[in-house]
């Protein structure tokens, strides 16, 4: 068990991949509440379920959430059972493997919660503006889950690598830009459905993850606060495995740096020359120190 526990701090903690860190204070989280929420139900006590959804998930009704402003933090680490947490954390993993490869390893962690509070926002307007929301709607009317976080990630790595390709069992070979716009087109059709709120979580943090993206590309990068946080110098802008080049070779310039970003969308990094590939070395190199 010590064994086990030590692989897994070291994952979390020492590994330097923060993706590991989000699902691991995830899934934490999840097991704090739930197994003495279980332990507390089976003897005919659900007051840690009752705590949790009074003060951790995010309510839309304003005067509410003014008294409970810390949950557009909290509902992005809250989960609804176990294939909810299941799930999110298998895509999380999947999308955010390629996003911490081709981006680096500190950027998915301003991009999961920038992802959560545009998702939270976007639930908060629409039940408070659209007329398809009730009184009643809106008074009762709350939101868990890292699914609009997840749904940045997934959107941002299929806007960054349109035509990455992923083989899903049953269907085969499928293009990043396809999956996504599945998941977005699901996502708007649900809002008919009893998790209106969800989907309209998740679209938008889908909404931020493509904007994430486009801005990068224009020079404009989000994560920079988030450098300075974790003590990284600003604009870190790739990460990959190529080691043939020096540590002090000189910075490339940023245009070229763009080029073969632009390229690594359209085409995928496989489409990427020996000196390209360089290029990105020395990008990162320089950018992580």
């Amino acid at each position: 068990m010590s064994t086990l526990w030590q692989e897994l701090r070291y994952k979390m903690l020492q590994s330097g991949s923060k993706l590991n860190l989000l699902i691991g204070i995830n899934v934490l989280v999840f097991l704090a509440i739930n197994i003495p929420a279980v332990i507390l139900h089976m003897m005919g006590n659900d007051a840690i379920s009752i705590f949790a959804n009074e003060y951790l998930s995010m309510p839309a009704y304003l005067p509410q959430l003014a008294t409970h402003f810390w949950t557009p933090i909290t509902y992005m680490f809250m989960h609804d059972g176990i294939f909810h947490i299941l799930f999110n954390m298998l895509w999380l993993f999947w999308m955010g493997q390629l996003f911490e490869e081709y981006l680096g390893k500190t950027r998915i962690v301003s991009l999961y919660f920038l992802g959560g509070l545009a998702g939270a926002a976007l639930f908060i307007l629409a039940f408070n503006v659209l007329p398809a929301f009730s009184k009643e709607a809106l008074y009762n009317a709350t939101v868990v889950g890292a699914s609009a976080s997840v749904m940045a990630v997934v959107i941002a790595t299929a806007t960054l690598l349109p035509n990455y390709t992923i083989y899903l069992m049953f269907l085969g070979p499928v293009k990043l830009k396809w999956l996504a716009l599945f998941y977005v087109t699901i996502d708007f059709l649900g809002i008919l459905g009893p998790n209106a709120g969800g989907e309209i979580a998740h679209l938008g943090g889908a909404l931020l993850g493509f904007i994430y993206i486009k801005q990068l590309k224009s020079g404009h990068d989000w994560n920079r606060p988030m450098d300075r946080i974790l003590n990284q110098r600003p604009k870190v802008t790739v990460a990959s495995k190529n080691r043939s080049v020096p540590s002090n070779a000189g910075r490339p310039r940023e245009e070229e740096i763009d080029r073969i970003l632009d390229k690594i969308s359209q085409s995928g990094y496989d489409s990427l020359n020996k000196q390209e590939k360089e290029t990105l070395f020395r990008a990162s190199n320089h950018n992580e120190g």
